[in-house]
């Protein structure tokens, strides 16, 4: 039995975005450890309780949140096979995902400024924690970056059209999955003290 075209890449497709949901979930399990370490510790005698986290995560959780919907509108544009609302929304999307990673660094300026320190003698657990949570997704972040980069790349080459854009789809899931991890996270951060 052989198969047609359609259904090749179908089974392409469905074959990419498992792959794709199931390194989603293993970050998610990888991300509630490190919340549950973070409840855990809380109950330290050294533990911060009057920790507020910059003015700069906010801005920076704004970022991707809008990002996440112009990543959705590259992948409509290019769906009804309009290539410049595409690559307008793709480039709006990659200038976002950097101003939330500057807006990080700033962020953790701004913790530094405050006389907090992430590791060393200076240091707490509670910044150390925030440190790592954040710095654990801005390595899966740059991944994502590496990606929306390539997908670009494959835009200007003319590789995504109305019948052919899985590239963007996994792009935009995984996208979206990094968006909902960091709103978790800010909340978790911002409301758990």
């Amino acid at each position: 039995m052989t198969m047609t075209k359609d259904e090749h890449q179908s089974r392409t497709a469905r074959s990419y975005k498992l792959i794709l949901l199931f390194a989603m979930v293993s970050m998610t399990m990888m991300f509630a450890g490190l919340t549950s370490a973070f409840v855990v510790s809380k109950s330290r005698v050294d533990w911060l309780k009057d920790f507020q986290l910059p003015s700069a995560f906010l801005l920076s959780t704004f970022a991707i949140l809008v990002s996440s919907i112009t990543f959705h509108l590259a992948k409509k544009a290019i769906q009804r096979d309009n290539h410049k609302a595409t690559t307008q929304w793709l480039l709006v999307t990659l200038a976002l995902g950097i101003a939330f990673v500057v807006l990080q660094f700033v962020g953790f300026g701004q913790i530094v400024a405050q006389g907090y320190f992430f590791t060393g003698p200076a240091s707490s657990i509670t910044t150390t924690f925030l440190y790592i949570v954040t710095v654990m997704h801005l390595l899966h972040l740059a991944g994502g970056l590496i990606s929306l980069l390539i997908i670009i790349y494959n835009h200007f080459k003319q590789k995504y059209s109305a019948t052919q854009s899985l590239g963007i789809e996994l792009g935009v899931m995984y996208w979206h999955f990094l968006d909902l991890l960091w709103v978790y996270l800010f909340l978790f951060l911002y409301f758990f003290k």
